[in-house]
């Protein structure tokens, strides 16, 4: 599972959860920009990352755990 939060003065705006698959927000400014970070190619790169280093790695890390 890959989060990837953003975080201004202690308070999460904003936060990509692989499991839910988009950006979802939580303040107001946190809110316009999941909406249009979800139509652009920012979500595009996220998931992108996801396939590139999550997903690759999974079973080394997972390995190492155990």
């Amino acid at each position: 599972e890959l989060i990837d939060s953003y975080v201004f003065n202690q308070v999460e705006n904003i936060r990509f959860n692989s499991t839910v698959g988009k950006y979802v927000g939580y303040t107001e400014l946190g809110l316009k920009n999941a909406e249009t970070w979800n139509k652009g190619s920012v979500l595009a790169q996220e998931l992108g990352e996801l396939e590139r280093v999550c997903k690759r790695n999974a079973d080394i890390h997972y390995s190492a755990v155990l």
